[in-house]
């Protein structure tokens, strides 16, 4: 499969048009590669690293023509490409080894099977909804009932367990035996709908780059807010991705080992 086909097989899957105005997917940077035979490495963030796991690749005799990222490379105008910018070396080296990036965004989080689906999946969530629709059949986030129920404990080991965070965040609570059914999730920054899962009835919202008021405001509507982080929350759509690529014609198709989650905890001995 070319790189163009493998492009307009997945935008009609999930529209690009379908993100938000503050957003950038679609191509990042394309060499002129369209034509070639898609080789491909997948990522959570183009980063320095990846790129130049990607220029490994193909020196080992794998030649990697794609990275295919869920976050954007690049989110506002650029005012300039300048030497010592992370931006201008991965441009620069990407031209140069000729690999395009290219992002699925917000419109990977709304779509069907996207982000939000393969989070409701991994803790195996029944009759699930958008949280917020956004059109026929897709939306932000996804909400539905666990059945059978679980205690907050067994949620919490759980969702360590599938995600394997550094740490997890939760909302303060007197109870770890109490028993849940109905739970939201939502993979990367979800704070902002903390006011839209209250509507839905749920107990508990698996999301990630939460704020101390978030929490209490949480916490006082009677939501248990649960923070994995957000390379936790959003890497599993990643590599369920490099799953739909390979059920399709591509050439070669891999998760990248140096995407990096830029979270982390120290432990006290």
């Amino acid at each position: 499969m070319k790189i163009a086909d493998l492009i307009t097989w997945f935008e009609n899957w999930a529209n690009p048009a379908w993100q938000e105005s503050w957003d950038n997917c679609g191509w990042q940077i394309e060499p002129g590669v369209l034509e070639q035979p898609a080789r491909v490495l997948i990522c959570l963030t183009p980063t320095l690293a990846v790129i130049h796991e990607a220029i490994a690749l193909q020196n080992s005799g794998t030649p990697v023509n794609l990275i295919f990222a869920h976050h954007p490379l690049i989110f506002s105008p650029l005012k300039s490409l300048r030497t010592g910018n992370a931006i201008a070396e991965i441009t620069r080296l990407a031209f140069t080894h000729n690999i395009g990036i290219y992002t699925a965004h917000t419109n990977f989080d709304q779509v069907q099977d996207g982000t939000a689906d393969v989070l409701a999946s991994l803790l195996e969530l029944k009759q699930v909804t958008p949280i917020v629709p956004t059109q026929a059949g897709v939306g932000y986030g996804r909400v539905g009932k666990l059945n059978p129920s679980l205690t907050l404990q067994e949620l919490l080991t759980q969702i360590q367990t599938k995600l394997a965070p550094p740490n997890l965040i939760f909302s303060p609570t007197e109870n770890l035996q109490q028993r849940i059914n109905r739970v939201a999730v939502l993979g990367g920054s979800g704070a902002s709908f903390i006011s839209d899962v209250v509507k839905t009835g749920a107990q508990a919202y698996l999301t990630s780059d939460c704020k101390f008021h978030q929490f209490q405001e949480s916490r006082d509507r009677g939501l248990i807010l649960i923070d994995a982080g957000h390379y936790a929350t959003e890497r599993p759509a990643c590599d369920h991705l490099v799953a739909k690529f390979n059920s399709l014609d591509v050439d070669w198709v891999q998760l990248s080992q140096k995407d990096e989650d830029f979270r982390q905890f120290h432990f006290k001995d």
